[in-house]
């Protein structure tokens, strides 16, 4: 289902370094190195697909931006804020750069 506005506010405080863009949330990671950021991007791809519900990435060199909504929803659900949520513990167990 999809989340009004006051909840995607709400939820977003609780996400730091995530941001609003139109329907989606968003966040830059950069890591170590290219191969690091594969390897996340991998892993995060394997919590996806377990789940369902898979973001858009992007991965440049040691920075990856992960972009999380609902398509079938039109906007953004409880899921993409779960995304959000496995994206910064993957990215924390890889002890990204900055």
């Amino acid at each position: 289902m999809k989340l009004s506005p006051q909840e995607v506010t709400d939820r977003l405080a609780n996400c730091p370094g995530w941001t609003l863009e139109g329907n989606a949330i968003r966040k830059l990671f950069t890591f170590k190195s290219f191969p690091d950021s594969v390897a996340f991007v991998t892993r995060l791809a394997f919590d996806a697909e377990a789940t369902d519900h898979h973001p858009d990435l992007h991965v440049s060199y040691r920075k990856v931006t992960v972009t999380w909504t609902t398509h079938s929803e039109g906007g953004l659900s409880v899921k993409d804020f779960d995304g959000a949520r496995q994206s910064d513990m993957i990215a924390a167990r890889m002890a990204p750069s900055s």
